[in-house]
């Protein structure tokens, strides 16, 4: 068992910092072996609060996990469900996730990896669903299908003889200095007549500034796996099943340079919070600054660390 958790680096760390420090170190220092029954109650209840997700993520996630499904159903010859099964699958997993926030919260509470807590459940107090959210994740849910199924990249999945596909969804990761850098691709393909690579990320919500830095991390990662000598080789399309739409980029040595830079700032800044780099020691709780805009709190799993009710 180690005493801290291994030193690594993602994008999602990396705006989890620049969001909330405090968050930052109930995420990745004070939840750690949270999961083991001899471990303290702090990290047992931070790792707890870290598994809440909300409305918008548990249907961002219930949708890639379906999709990873049809794409191996296609890749083995197996039948392709319908839409409306699709539809019916995903609904299906909605429900099963309200009712274990609502019902089930025993069990959430002693294995919550298994288990799903909705926030808006949790911090309201209450069995119902903000009548707003349900209706949007309904609203999204035929569109975000109907618009998979039209998608390019399903139609190139289909059109499986003249792909070569690589295991997608797996936890990947590349090594700078020591240090792991964890990747997580949707897709990854070879067009064989085209012979180019390409990298697809699904989106079930809308696009961020973000999301060329992470494709180019992705391009970084392909790149040194696979040996590619040139990027032109690399296709990486982003799909919008909000919107329908699909984005290729084709990215610049300038922008593997940039995530490469922006990953060496963030190391420099993680390890500012460290009381001893060799074990990757946090530094006190208390030297984690909190958040003070409310907003942001509104939003977070911690806020019963943060503000226990009767302080």
């Amino acid at each position: 068992m180690r005493r801290f958790p291994e030193l690594s680096w993602s994008l999602s760390r990396h705006k989890t910092m620049l969001t909330c420090l405090r968050k930052y170190a109930y995420d990745y220092y004070v939840s750690h072996n949270g999961w083991l029954a001899s471990g303290e109650s702090l990290s047992q209840q931070a790792y707890r609060l870290k598994k809440i997700t909300n409305l918008e993520m548990h249907f961002g996630s219930i949708v890639h996990d379906l999709i990873y499904q049809i794409i191996q159903d296609v890749l083995h010859d197996k039948e392709i469900p319908s839409e409306e099964a699709v539809v019916d699958e995903i609904r299906h997993h909605l429900n099963k996730g309200f009712i274990e926030s609502t019902r089930k919260e025993h069990l959430w509470q002693t294995r919550p990896k298994h288990y799903t807590m909705l926030h808006e459940i949790y911090y309201s107090q209450t069995n119902t669903l903000p009548e707003s959210k349900t209706k949007k994740i309904t609203d999204r849910l035929h569109t975000t299908v109907k618009n998979f199924f039209a998608s390019q990249s399903f139609a190139d999945v289909l059109n499986k003889e003249n792909m070569r596909f690589i295991e997608s969804e797996k936890f990947r990761y590349m090594k700078v200095d020591g240090i792991k850098i964890f990747v997580v691709m949707d897709l990854v393909y070879k067009d064989l007549q085209q012979g180019k690579w390409v990298i697809v990320d699904w989106k079930t919500g809308k696009s961020s500034e973000e999301d060329r830095n992470q494709l180019a991390l992705y391009a970084l990662y392909l790149q040194q796996k696979y040996n590619i000598e040139s990027l032109d080789d690399i296709v990486i399309r982003n799909e919008y099943l909000l919107e329908g739409t699909n984005v290729e980029h084709q990215l610049t040595s300038h922008d593997l340079v940039n995530v490469q830079r922006l990953y060496q700032i963030s190391m420099e800044q993680m390890q500012n919070y460290l009381l001893d780099s060799n074990q990757n020691q946090p530094l006190p709780i208390e030297q984690f600054p909190m958040q003070d805009n409310p907003r942001i709190c509104a939003h977070c799993n911690y806020q019963e660390l943060c503000f226990p009710s009767g302080s």
